[in-house]
């Protein structure tokens, strides 16, 4: 319920869902979303399924539980803009959400209340087998044959899977990838300059349902984000940071539809959700 309630923000309009629609793979399939006045803000949204799983959560890794992050947006004045205070007594006022809260918590509404009910529901976000998993646990017609050809590339000559390895396709790490130096990335979290430019590597279960791509969401298709990883990479960016990539020279522009074929096999069966009646 929290989830979809609009009240969860300042001006009562909008809600998790405003960003993470159930049919759109929990995302928005926008470049960067739209906050308080409808003005886009500096990032892409990346899709809440399989959140649970994750070490560190936003692109910066800024929240290192769901519980954590519930809160950020509602309180962040660009996105959502609603004060805690002011939130736990609005909640409280509604006669649904004040027995609920005391049924389940034994307590009236509370933001650490919110906050455990969201990560709740969000850990309940779980996709289904892909093709790749099918694939890999004997099925060899689950994948096709120019799919078959992006996997051999994925985990060979392309090296994809250096990054993007274990259940969730995803080392959970951050990289420099040199995609732009208008945000700060993860030094605005540790302060390291290091740190700098470097962003959480997403997930790619589901990949092919959640465009567009990278944190500023500036790569639109699939086949955009692979001819970025072979032609695309810069040589340098300013202040002359290494980059955690370097461009595929070697290897052809004919390979990219195989590993694009490999991503969209990635993709399982839609999650049905449906919004709920609120009280």
């Amino acid at each position: 319920q929290l989830f979809f309630d609009p009240r969860l923000s300042g001006n009562n309009k909008t809600s998790c869902a405003s960003c993470h629609f159930p049919t759109r793979a929990f995302t928005d399939q926008r470049a960067r979303s739209l906050g308080q006045h409808g003005r886009p803000l500096s990032r892409n949204t990346p899709t809440v399924v399989n959140s649970g799983f994750l070490k560190h959560l936003f692109w910066d890794g800024r929240a290192t539980s769901l519980e954590q992050q519930a809160l950020m947006p509602i309180e962040s004045p660009v996105e959502m803009n609603q004060d805690l205070d002011t939130l736990e007594t609005e909640l409280d006022s509604i006669p649904g959400y004040a027995r609920q809260f005391r049924k389940v918590f034994e307590t009236g509404v509370t933001r650490s209340g919110i906050a455990r009910s969201l990560a709740a529901f969000q850990r309940t976000l779980v996709s289904g087998p892909t093709s790749l998993d099918r694939f890999l646990a004997g099925n060899t017609s689950a994948l096709s044959e120019e799919a078959q050809r992006g996997l051999d590339l994925f985990r060979g000559s392309a090296g994809c899977i250096r990054c993007h390895n274990g259940p969730l396709l995803s080392d959970g790490k951050f990289y420099r990838l040199g995609v732009s130096v208008k945000d700060k990335g993860r030094q605005s979290v540790t302060g390291k300059s290091r740190d700098a430019f470097r962003f959480r590597t997403p997930s790619l279960r589901n990949i092919a349902r959640t465009p567009p791509y990278m944190h500023d969401g500036s790569q639109k298709t699939l086949e955009d984000v692979v001819t970025f990883y072979y032609r695309g990479v810069p040589a340098t960016i300013p202040g002359n940071l290494p980059l955690d990539v370097k461009p595929l020279l070697d290897n052809s522009f004919s390979e990219i539809s195989d590993i694009v074929a490999f991503l969209e096999s990635l993709s399982s069966a839609p999650l049905k959700i449906t919004p709920p009646q609120l009280p």
